[in-house]
Order: C-alpha cells, then structure tokens, then sequence
C-alpha cells in the first residue's frame, strides 16, 4: 500500500479492504497504536479482521513484531539459546508437548529460553503447568536473565514481558476467531534466540512464521501435521519449513514409516487440566514409555536439529538429523539429566 501521507485507521482498512498489501512501517504505525493505547476495540478490530481476510504478508508481520519487540521488556541470554513452542489453536487438547519438549531439550545440555502464556484455546497453557508443576511466575526480567544461565532454561512469562498488549484484549477476545496476533508469539520472544522449534495448525500460518524467521535471520523447523496437529507426532505425516541461512525449504516427513515411532491416534495425547498435565510431565521425565514420550522425544528432536550444536544434529538429511535428536533426547530423560533440571529450576524460582 503505497498511499501518501501519514498512515490513518481509515487509510490502511480501506487499502486492506481494496487488497493492497501493507508495507513493514505502515504495519509498524498500526503496532505502534496498539501498544500505546491509542487504538480503540473497533479499530484494531477492523483493521485484524481485514487483515486477514486479505492475506496476511511476511512484511506485514515482520513489521508488526518489529514493533511489538519494541515495546517489549528485552532480555539478553549469553550464549546459544533455542525455543520449542507451538502456537496453539489446534483445537486437539493435548498435553504440554512443547513444555516437555523443552525440558528435555535443556536436560541435553541446550539452553532454552520459552516464551508463552496461559491457555486460550487449550485447557492448560505452558504458564499453567508450569506454575503447576512449582514454578513461580511473577519473576523480574531481570531474574528470568539469570535462570537461563543458573540452570540452562527459563521462562518469560508473555504478560509479564508484553505488558502493552493488554490494549489488544478486548478487541481480540471480542472477535473470538484466529487474527495476526496469533502468529505473533512465537515470533516476538524477548530473547530472540537464534534457534527455534514452532509447531502451527495451519500451513499458511506455518510459511508466514517461516518467512518472517528467515527474513531475520534465524534458525528454525516450523511444522504442522497433516492433520492440523501443532505437534509431531506419529498420528500422520508432518510438513516441516526449514529455516537456515536465510532460506526456507519445505519437507515431508513420516514419523511411523521413516523415524520408527509407533503410529498413533491424537486421542493419546489427549490431556487435562493444568495439575493432571503436570503429572504427566512427572511420569514422562521419570521414563514413563508410550505414546506421549515418544511425541516429547520427537519434538525435542526438533528442537535439537534447530539448534544443530549437538554431534548429528547438523549434518546430513533432516530425517538423519531427527533420528540423532531423537536419540540424544532419549538418553537425556533415561540418565534423569530433564527431571533434574526440572527440580533445580523450580528450586531456583523460589530465590
């Protein structure tokens, strides 16, 4: 959209309404209102509601978690970090992969910064079953910093660190339908680390996050299986977007045929409410077998293969890479290195 003058509400809803693509500022300038208040419900509203009936761009979410970093409480973490995440919104119910996922992840020695809330669409968010499982969240950034390095994973807790996306709540809560804000998360941790794992529900979705990613210059899997699972899993083949060296390729993988899990149905991964899934994290990082270990295990594979430090995980096929990350998760849950972890970190959030 390449209209003169300053960027107005009425300017930029009626060229997403003509479909005319956003420019990176001109979806900075509608950021910008946003965090300072200055937007009301039936503007943001309207304006998220064309957005997407439009088509959301790359450079139209790039420019909005450009500026929505900028309003953000940033953090520095020394060192190589990656995120596991997914944006929920799969209407599965399942229970907290990717916060397992990541545990084990640091159990194998990667340091992990995860960013997220509590549940919107699930009955237990990352925030939920952590602050379930004995971890406080009413941390300083300050103090989330120090965690990630006192013990090799920390949280940021989404309203703590973005507290001026409160102006969006009531806008967002009363359209009660997927918006651009929903890509938003994944994308706008305060650590920026240069490695992450995102699993998404859709594919359109997945491309964008994707895009975004390698327009920034990070590293990344985003994946989604075929049947909208934000997970992998063994339910079905998965799509993956592999983000490197400012790229992205897109790739099939099979979980059951080619990386020898069990094939299964999602209603085994089906979880609860945020105490019953802290239990399964328990049994799960104590060695529990069966379905949702072998989903935790895939998954923190992923988030290995993004980070590519560990031997395995940086060379060759991305099927050879998953099967490494797969084994070095493995023995990071049987060795008791992801329980341990879990244990000096909730001892560590209590100081």
């Amino acid at each position: 959209m390449t209209g003169a003058g300053a960027p107005t509400w009425p300017i930029l809803i009626r060229g997403l309404l003509a479909r005319e693509d956003l420019t990176a500022p001109q979806a900075r300038w509608a950021m910008g209102q946003v965090m300072a208040g200055e937007s009301s419900a039936v503007q943001l509203a309207g304006f998220l509601v064309a957005l997407r009936a439009k088509g959301e761009t790359v450079e139209e979410v790039r420019g909005l978690v450009e500026e929505m970093l900028a309003h953000a409480h940033r953090i520095e973490v020394p060192g190589r970090c990656v995120d596991v995440v997914g944006t929920g919104g799969d209407m599965h119910h399942t229970v907290n992969i990717s916060t397992m996922a990541s545990l084990v992840v640091a159990g194998a020695g990667v340091r992990v910064v995860k960013h997220g809330g509590r549940a919107a669409s699930s009955s237990s968010g990352t925030a939920d079953v952590l602050e379930a499982l004995g971890l406080r969240l009413d941390q300083s950034p300050e103090r989330v910093a120090e965690l990630a390095t006192e013990v090799g994973m920390t949280f940021c807790f989404a309203q703590v660190f973005h507290p001026a996306m409160r102006h969006a709540a009531p806008a967002r809560r009363g359209l009660g339908v997927p918006t651009a804000f929903n890509l938003l998360g994944p994308l706008t941790n305060p650590a920026q680390p240069a490695a992450s794992a995102i699993g998404v529900p859709e594919a359109s979705m997945a491309r964008l996050i994707a895009g975004v990613l390698a327009a920034r210059g990070r590293e990344a899997l985003v994946f989604r299986g075929h049947d909208g699972l934000d997970e992998l899993a063994a339910t079905g083949p998965a799509r993956l977007w592999w983000v490197r060296e400012g790229g992205v390729t897109e790739h099939e993988v099979d979980p059951a045929s080619e990386l020898g899990l069990t094939p299964i149905d999602v209603g085994q991964l089906r979880g609860g409410d945020a105490a019953s899934n802290a239990e399964v994290v328990r049994r799960v990082l104590a060695g529990e077998p069966g379905p949702v270990r072998e989903t935790v295990l895939l998954n923190a594979a992923a988030g290995l293969v993004a980070d590519g430090t560990h031997a395995g995980t940086g060379e060759g096929t991305l099927v050879e890479r998953l099967r490494h990350g797969i084994a070095i998760a493995a023995r990071a849950v049987d060795d008791g290195r992801a329980a341990q972890l879990l244990e000096r970190w909730i001892q560590a959030s209590q100081r």
